[in-house]
């Protein structure tokens, strides 16, 4: 599974962007992907959530999270984007008493 953080500007958004993007307004990483933005919904950070096959790279994570941003169908520019592949990630354990 990969994480992707995509940051960026809204272009003009009207009032049913505007709807969709508030619709759409969550912290947690999902597949349809959530935003959190400013109070002028004019800078972004969308969060989704990539399933990983054995062969996928973070480069093909960024694709399909970009098309699950495309699929709200609104004007925005990215200004970066960042890939966590958790299939790397360790969880920590607890030292035993």
């Amino acid at each position: 599974m990969f994480r992707v953080i995509i940051s960026g500007r809204f272009g003009d958004l009207d009032d049913a962007g505007r709807a969709a993007v508030l619709a759409a307004s969550e912290v947690a990483f999902t597949e349809q992907g959530a935003f959190t933005h400013d109070a002028t919904l004019s800078a972004f950070t969308f969060r989704c959530q990539v399933p990983a096959g054995p062969d996928d790279g973070e480069q093909d994570a960024a694709r399909r999270a970009l098309a699950a941003l495309d699929a709200y169908e609104q004007p925005y520019d990215v200004l970066r984007v960042a890939v966590t592949d958790m299939r790397d990630i360790k969880p920590r354990r607890r030292p035993t008493r």
